[in-house]
């Protein structure tokens, strides 16, 4: 299974189960800038249910490559960021194991935003110990060959993962509260399940075929 899928800031279970899966993945770097998607944007749970964090970046509402999306350091954003992460996992039984590991990798100061996502999905992948064959797309293609499987855009905040067919998350038990929240950002799947985490990704997937 080949799979085609953008870049996005500390992505979902739903995006490393399919990952776990996949035979090659394509990573879209050709694509612009999408705004209100994961491409710079993530959900944790904290105490006061699901929280959104998001990477300010200069667009100023124009089409802009996402190789060339500048980040905006000029809001305090790394600090809220792991603010958050931490009075979200910093009881989490795997968050000493993991923590200045992701740490170290949000206070980098990187340009593009791109630059942060590979970095951070390579840091995860690592923490994960899962081995995926990633190539990136050398131009931006509509409608791409028969085989690969076109999931951009489809792992989508304003789109309900009830529309994911192929996803169906496994149960974890969370930090916070009784009822679990499925397709969190990949760092609490992480800080709540550690080495584990692997087989919950794996059980989380319907295997996908291409016709």
């Amino acid at each position: 299974m080949k799979v085609l899928i953008e870049l996005q800031y500390l992505p979902s279970v739903a995006y490393f189960s399919l990952l776990a899966h996949a035979d090659e993945v394509l990573l879209e770097l050709s694509e612009n800038f999408e705004k209100q998607s994961y491409r710079n944007r993530c959900h944790i749970i904290g105490a006061n249910k699901v929280q959104s964090l998001s990477v300010p970046v200069h667009h100023a509402g124009r089409k802009i490559s996402i190789q060339n999306l500048e980040i905006d350091y000029k809001q305090k954003w790394k600090n809220n960021h792991w603010r958050a992460i931490q009075s979200a996992y910093g009881k989490a039984p795997f968050f000493d194991f993991y923590a200045e590991y992701l740490r170290a990798e949000i206070n980098k100061e990187y340009l593009y935003l791109s630059e942060l996502n590979q970095a951070l999905l390579t840091l995860c992948l690592k923490l994960l110990k899962l081995d995926v064959s990633i190539t990136e797309t050398e131009q931006y293609v509509k409608m791409p060959s028969e085989g690969i499987m076109d999931l951009r855009s489809q792992i989508h905040p304003k789109k309900s993962i009830d529309n994911l067919t192929w996803f169906k998350p496994q149960y974890y038990q969370q930090v916070f509260g009784k009822d679990f929240v499925p397709n969190m950002s990949i760092i609490d799947l992480l800080f709540c399940m550690g080495p584990d985490a692997l087989e919950v990704l794996y059980g989380s997937n319907v295997f996908i075929k291409n016709n």
